[in-house]
């Protein structure tokens, strides 16, 4: 097991497996996860792994963004820097010449959840919680969540999923078709490891082949979309809604906003 302060990161038997290592606030995400996160996708495509699994430490998947470094994060120069390690993040998990699986327990909201969608398989248990909660903040989905969303649902129940913020459970996202695979009475980590087994028997290279197919053909889409969510997103941070949503955050009440 190779560990960072924020990852914990191991290949065995052709399987990389990524740990998201902030437990105690449910695996937000802030800038030095973010870059230790990206580091380890690096690794990873150097290494022999076929398979790579993605989950999260403690009681969650991930809990999205870091509030709380946004709150010290305001400047221009340090919002693009976060901005373009996000879309780094996204597009390399996107393009990894490997197969993903990311195993969801708990909260995957936000940028968690558009993490989550970037793999190749969602794999959730029944009782995971996820929700594409920009909106509750005033801001716009980022990490692709755009792009995914839209491959998953279609544009019409993306954009209303999106304005919603509503939070699925496992099964509704399953039934969605968000999720792939649902974990229910079973041991959740013996199913996923399973899971990862199962794609060792097929003739790996042939299924990676036809991923990279897809990835050149839709990488341009994507990065074109990350780069509209940095600019949309960088405006959104300068409204009164967005501030208000974040103190009504920390405040632990309801957010009162007035459309500016």
């Amino acid at each position: 097991m190779k560990n960072v302060e924020t990852v914990q990161f191991q290949v065995k038997e052709r399987v990389a497996t990524i740990q998201l290592n902030r437990p105690e606030v449910l695996n937000a995400m802030d800038e030095q996860l973010l870059k230790e996160f990206l580091a380890t996708l690096k690794e990873v495509r150097r290494s022999e792994a076929d398979i790579v699994v993605i989950s999260g430490s403690g009681r969650g998947f991930s809990a999205g963004g870091d509030i709380k470094s946004m709150l010290s994060s305001l400047n221009q120069d340090q919002f693009e820097e976060i901005m373009e390690t996000i879309s780094e993040l996204v597009y390399t998990l996107y393009s990894l010449p490997k197969i993903t699986i990311s195993a969801v327990h708990g909260p995957a909201a936000g940028l968690g959840f558009s993490i989550a969608l970037a793999c190749d398989y969602l794999v959730a248990h029944a009782q995971s919680k996820l929700v594409m909660n920009f909106i509750g903040i005033g801001l716009i989905p980022d990490g692709g969540g755009h792009y995914f969303l839209d491959k998953r649902l279609g544009e019409v129940k993306a954009k209303q999923l999106i304005w919603s913020g509503k939070p699925l459970n496992g099964e509704e996202a399953y039934e969605l078709g968000l999720v792939d695979e649902l974990i229910t009475d079973e041991d959740f980590q013996t199913a996923v490891e399973k899971k990862a087994a199962d794609l060792l028997k097929q003739p790996i290279k042939a299924i990676i082949e036809t991923k990279k197919i897809y990835t050149d053909l839709n990488c341009s889409q994507l990065k074109q979309i990350l780069a509209l969510e940095k600019e949309s997103q960088f405006y959104m941070r300068q409204t009164a809604d967005h501030q208000e949503g974040v103190k009504a955050f920390m405040d632990k009440r309801e957010p009162q906003f007035n459309g500016k």
